[in-house]
């Protein structure tokens, strides 16, 4: 529904230039006609009483250019159509196809678009923040850097053009920037400067106001019992510019773990089983916080099979899980991938990989790369570079083109995170 309102709104655009240009070509011909022609040596002595040439070899100033004839607001309405990596090369056409690019108006159109499709940054190395974008719309990679952090191990969350970042030592460096341009700011600390062994980072952004709100769920064992958990749910509100509120629970049973979004402003994390009870399809839960109003709730809702290397992502305000399907015998081995969306409180299969797909990662651990938003679900192992992309939207499964970076030696890990290209959201 939403291509096919893009495509209404562009066709739309269309006609309107197209009256616009019927205006302008009645206005061109009730003026005296004055035609200016670049004569070259071979049309100078062909040219007719009214001063056009037969000759086809004739370079003629006659014709009318569209970029003259369209007004500003026409065309900055085309170039909003544009892919966001075609708007920077639109950027250097011209002085005036420059000025609109980067002009507040054209930025604030591009930040009521719908959606963009997402690009997916990976990771090329362990010890530095290096490493490429891939645009699907263009099928292609860009060599791309990230403003704020220094090393890959930090934690990401993404919403709407803004990326969080989490450092992964003491867990209180918060940074959101805007990965297109660069704009960041950096987050005053969070009150829990308690380091934790497990946390996970969310963010949303509210699309009309182009505010933000920072997630961190943070999770300690009690000393000396395994089966509790303190839990610690701490919100940042870029409004305010401060954390507003702070929710501490101690978890029995169950701990909680690195995995969290926020869908309908509701926080959802997976939790896991402590208890080691019960089958493997029972040790996933889910920690269910509503930011509106501060209420907690544990669900342990079962598995749709041995779950490994769960993964939530926001699928326009969908609840989807992409996980590894372990083996009944030998659950750490996975045998295929499946991804579930949360309906009520079951998990309904929406999709599995193809075995050729799956086969096509060749030596496939037991934990992967997963991340999505906005129909796209990119999927990737650590062991290799090699990106698989899923549409749920056309419900298909395409390899994105080849990387441009080969594995250099055996222990190298590749991981990475999706995020939508947006130019008119700043933090």
């Amino acid at each position: 529904m939403e291509e096919r309102a893009s495509w209404l709104s562009f066709t739309t655009c269309l006609k309107e230039i197209g009256r616009e240009m019927q205006v302008r070509s009645r206005e061109m011909q009730s003026r005296p006609r004055q035609v200016h022609v670049r004569r070259s040596q071979k049309c100078s002595d062909v040219l007719d009483s009214e001063g056009y040439s037969d000759n086809e070899e004739c370079s003629e100033e006659h014709l009318l250019s569209l970029d003259v004839i369209l007004p500003d607001d026409l065309l900055e309405r085309i170039l909003t159509f544009l892919p966001i990596a075609s708007v920077f090369r639109a950027g250097t056409v011209c002085k005036r196809w420059n000025s609109i690019t980067i002009s507040k108006k054209f930025m604030w159109q591009w930040s009521v678009i719908p959606s963009q499709k997402p690009w997916y940054f990976m990771f090329t190395n362990s010890e530095d923040a290096s490493g490429f974008a891939y645009d699907h719309v263009l099928k292609k990679w860009y060599n791309f850097g990230l403003p704020c952090i220094d090393t890959s191990s930090w934690f990401v969350a993404s919403s709407f053009g803004l990326v969080c970042f989490m450092d992964n030592t003491n867990r209180n460096q918060l940074y959101v920037c805007n990965p297109i341009t660069k704009d960041n700011k950096k987050l005053p600390d969070p009150p829990e400067l308690k380091i934790s062994d497990y946390s996970a980072l969310a963010m949303t952004v509210n699309q009309q106001t182009n505010t933000y709100t920072v997630v961190v769920a943070r999770s300690k064992q009690v000393p000396d019992d395994y089966l509790q958990w303190n839990l610690s749910i701490e919100v940042y509100d870029s409004v305010l510019q401060k954390w507003i509120s702070s929710v501490s629970e101690v978890l029995r049973g169950w701990r909680g773990g690195d995995e969290g979004v926020i869908c309908n402003g509701v926080l959802y994390c997976l939790i896991y089983s402590t208890a080691m009870v019960g089958n493997s399809e029972n040790r996933h839960g889910l920690i269910i916080y509503d930011l509106s109003n501060a209420s907690l709730k544990i669900l342990s809702i079962s598995m749709p099979c041995s779950l490994t290397c769960g993964r939530l992502m926001n699928l326009k305000e969908r609840l989807v899980m992409v996980g590894g399907i372990g083996k009944a015998d030998r659950p750490g081995i996975i045998k295929g991938i499946g991804i579930w969306e949360l309906d009520r409180f079951e998990w309904r299969e929406i999709a599995r990989m193809p075995h050729k797909f799956f086969q096509g990662f060749g030596e496939f651990d037991d934990v992967f790369s997963s991340s999505g938003t906005d129909g796209l679900i990119y999927i990737q192992s650590y062991g290799a570079p090699a990106l698989l992309v899923f549409d749920t939207n056309q419900r298909s499964w395409k390899w994105s083109q080849k990387c441009p970076v080969t594995k250099r030696f055996p222990l190298q890990l590749f991981t990475g995170f999706c995020f939508e290209p947006r130019l008119g959201v700043s933090v």
